[in-house]
């Protein structure tokens, strides 16, 4: 967002002309993007890594258990490097996670790759549709809230918003939970999920209330978030424009009001993603979700401290990565930080 923000600089002029030259300077800004990118990775990884070091407590004696005697213990360790240089472990752990071995669970000796590739795609889903239902609540709310402002739609709608955003979600589940899946009606499963290639009906069914449960907050904010950005949008002067030019609102409010209002929104739904795929632990919890919410919750209380390792990694370079793509999308989306590269 800082660069977004930037001063605007001249573009020199190239043999291949001014637009070779805003090209070659945005392939120079991507390149920089992803020397930091690499950077940061380096740094997430290696603070990734240092959880076993930081946690509270022995590896080596939650490994062995608390009956164990010291030479048992000290076996452990030297069986799991532990009592090898942190820089040296780190070195041969970066190895191994660039390989895809992100080692074995200290409790059940599961590759840790092997959980992670069981429960990401179930955060991956709910995270996903709930920011797409999201979405598709919001945009169109915030655009007839800034056409019409003050009216019935932006009022109720604010209302509405303002009190959802006020509710934890675990509030919403639990009140889905009464109203859909054994209160007042029974359609849908309370718990459990069905995964997509075993059943899509089941799937569908499994996963409703937990996505409901996760949109409703979003879609209250986002809806909030665009709806201010549309209205300082639309008392710019190229809206009056276009308005002079005799364009219809549909066409001035979603083809020159919503995409230059839009970058915000896209900030904080790439954030929210990351946020989400390791913050569903509430969500996943109540609805007896397998998802890595759940996972990360189960290896804090059994101190299976790889596994907590490899899933803080990938939470950590997913939002990375995610907000690494948000920039780049700015940079395809508005001329004016084109112009600027």
């Amino acid at each position: 967002m800082a660069d977004t923000m930037a001063t605007t600089q001249a573009v020199p002029v190239t043999a291949a002309g001014p637009r070779g030259g805003r090209r070659m300077f945005a392939v120079r800004r991507i390149r920089k993007r992803l020397v930091h990118l690499l950077l940061v990775l380096l740094a997430v990884t290696f603070l990734s890594f240092l959880v076993v070091d930081l946690l509270p407590g022995d590896a080596a004696v939650v490994v062995a258990g608390d009956n164990a005697t010291p030479e048992q213990v000290q076996q452990v360790r030297e069986d799991l490097q532990l009592d090898r240089p942190v820089l040296v472990r780190y070195a041969d752990w970066l190895g191994g996670v660039v390989t895809g071995d992100l080692g074995r669970s200290f409790r059940t000796g599961q590759p840790v790759a092997e959980a992670l590739a069981q429960r990401i795609p179930v955060t991956f889903e709910i995270t996903i549709i709930a920011q797409l239902l999201a979405l598709v609540i919001a945009v169109p709310l915030a655009v007839h809230s800034a056409y019409r402002p003050g009216g019935l739609v932006d009022r109720a709608s604010m209302t509405i918003g303002f009190g959802a955003a006020a509710m934890p979600n675990f509030v919403f589940g639990m009140v889905l939970i009464v109203l859909f899946a054994g209160g007042v009606t029974s359609i849908l499963p309370a718990t459990g999920y069905t995964g997509l290639f075993e059943d899509p009906l089941g799937n569908v069914r499994s996963i409703v209330l937990p996505c409901l449960t996760l949109m409703i907050t979003e879609a209250a904010v986002y809806r909030q978030l665009l709806r201010s950005d549309m209205v300082s949008t639309l008392q710019e002067d190229f809206i009056l424009m276009a308005r002079s030019k005799g364009l219809g609102p549909a066409r001035i409010l979603f083809r020159h009001a919503l995409r230059p209002s839009s970058f915000s929104l896209i900030t904080l739904s790439g954030v929210n993603i990351g946020r989400l795929l390791g913050g569903t632990v509430i969500v996943e919890t109540l609805f007896a979700i397998p998802g890595l919410g759940q996972l990360i919750v189960q290896a804090v209380f059994n101190r299976d401290y790889m596994i907590l390792q490899g899933a803080l990694l990938f939470v950590a370079v997913a939002y990375v990565v995610i907000n690494m793509l948000i920039d780049l999308l700015y940079l395809a989306l508005d001329p004016r930080v084109r112009r600027d590269a």
